[in-house]
């Protein structure tokens, strides 16, 4: 057994960096509500509908460019997206896989951080992967970003520019398979999501918004994961919004769950469970566990079976458990389950009665694991 690490200490504010404070990123269209973005441009000595014709450029065409915007004046042009379109994010480097389906880039953002996402175009739908702080402080030891800390969390525009730059990528047709649009967000990238709240409450009411106020996204089509921040879990719920919970469980007893999701000592594995279930009871829509089959950590049979005995206890058909291999990171101790391991862990939690589904591992050849290009980059500079 691992050592196990420090826990954290119960009055930790999760959103307080562990690393360097950051600047705060400069005022951009994303930031702003359908009202505020009225007022930036009457501000800026412009007709209020010029709100209105930005809008639809940023979220409709996908783009912040000034030379695309015909519809409005030179002049108007250059005054608006100087002041509302300051350039947030710059691809430094971009991998890819499965043929060009899969590509995940580092993004360095405008005081220099790093994160990154992650595009998967499968034949039925188009995912993105995106993350919501750089760093994370929630120190998961088998997590390449838990291992980096927590140097500040993002905001609503650059989360929301992860999402415009994917779905401008996909609608140009520079993904294999021709043009398309974006389906799915998942916040399971850099980062605790629910440990921004504010933020990612913000991104998703953009993304959800009709046109041209936003992306007209289905919420359905939003998944958001968390180790498991219960207030926040429970908080999420009473949003009213469909979207859909995962939360990254990775062991059932708290002895184990304790050294690999610290936060665990804050909030118990049955707690956790308990907001889970409440949120299914108040929105509907199904709950994903995740968990990352460690081999000879967390994928023991006896475990798979405790597992499922406590979703049962929560009732019927409201979860659905996503075994994830493991993608190790480099130097890393903690290696994935053997396949035949695997293969008994799902199917003792199908005996249960548990739908389980084991998790597509694309990426792995890339770096797939979530910060890693992030952690590389870092070491370089360092």
């Amino acid at each position: 057994m691992t050592p196990r690490p420090t826990p954290l200490p119960i009055a930790l504010d999760l959103s307080t960096p562990t690393r360097g404070r950051r600047g705060k990123p400069p005022r951009h269209f994303a930031d702003l509500s359908p009202t505020e973005r009225v007022a930036a441009v009457t501000e800026l000595g412009e007709k209020p509908f010029r709100a209105k014709q930005l809008a639809t450029h940023y979220f409709t065409h996908l783009t912040a460019d000034p030379e695309a915007m015909t519809d409005l004046p030179t002049a108007t042009r250059a005054t608006l997206t100087e002041a509302l379109f300051p350039p947030l994010l710059r691809p430094t480097r971009t991998l890819t896989a499965d043929g060009g389906t899969t590509v995940k880039t580092l993004w360095h953002l405008f005081d220099d951080a790093k994160v990154e996402s992650v595009l998967m175009r499968y034949p039925n739908r188009t995912t993105l992967c995106i993350s919501s702080q750089v760093g994370c402080g929630m120190a998961c030891p088998f997590c390449a970003t838990g291992q980096m800390g927590l140097t500040r969390n993002l905001s609503v525009a650059e989360i929301v520019e992860q999402v415009r730059e994917a779905a401008r990528s996909l609608g140009a047709g520079e993904i294999p398979g021709g043009p398309t649009h974006l389906s799915n967000v998942v916040f399971m990238g850099m980062g605790e999501p629910l440990a921004n709240y504010k933020a990612i409450m913000g991104t998703i009411r953009q993304l959800v918004a009709p046109a041209p106020d936003g992306m007209g996204m289905s919420a359905r089509g939003i998944t958001v994961s968390t180790v498991g921040l219960v207030p926040a879990m429970n908080k999420l719920a009473d949003e009213g919004l469909p979207v859909r919970l995962a939360l990254s469980l990775h062991a059932p007893d708290d002895d184990l769950r304790s050294e690999l999701i610290p936060i665990n000592t804050r909030w118990s594995v049955d707690e956790a469970l308990d907001a889970a279930r409440h949120y299914f009871e108040v929105s509907g829509r199904r709950v994903s566990i995740e968990y990352a089959l460690i081999n000879d950590m967390n994928d023991h049979a006896w475990r798979a079976d405790l597992l499922g005995k406590k979703l049962n206890a929560r009732g019927r058909g409201w979860v659905h458990v996503n075994p994830i291999p493991l993608n190790p990171t480099p130097g890393s101790i903690w290696t994935a389950s053997e396949p035949e391991v695997e293969q008994e862990f799902v199917d003792r939690l199908r005996a249960h009665g548990i739908p389980t589904t084991i998790r597509d591992t694309r990426g792995s050849d890339i770096d797939g694991a979530c910060g890693q290009l992030a952690a590389e980059e870092e070491d370089a500079t360092a």
